[in-house]
């Protein structure tokens, strides 16, 4: 099993939610978060002043998938989140060593 973790644009949920569901992935957590990297922050103006908000509004996406749903889940995320612009995000890979649906205590992928 891996853990997807995938930090997109807010607007891009639905979409991405959409994907994973038609994989039959119907199970996700969704976190907003705010960050920092190449998108660097914008400019506003608030009361007539202007200031600088350097992190910005993000999703963060966790997905627990068998190992031969990962290539599918990775690309789903990557196709719906795409926008072209720079602040498209990022989808991380990570091991998940056990997994237990704590109402019925099935294990592994059946606990998916």
């Amino acid at each position: 099993m891996k853990l997807v973790v995938a930090v997109i644009k807010p607007f891009k949920l639905d979409e991405v939610r959409d994907a994973l569901t038609s994989l039959e992935i119907h199970g996700m957590t969704i976190t907003e978060v705010k960050g920092y990297g190449r998108q660097k922050g914008h400019a506003e103006i608030y009361r007539g002043a202007e200031y600088v908000v350097s992190f910005i509004p993000k999703v963060r996406i966790e997905v627990v998938v068998g190992d031969d749903l990962v290539d599918a889940t990775v690309e789903a995320i990557r196709r719906s989140a795409h926008t072209g612009q720079i602040g498209d995000g990022k989808i991380f890979v990570l091991p998940v060593e056990q997994a237990m649906r704590i109402r019925t205590s099935e294990s592994g992928e059946a606990a998916l």
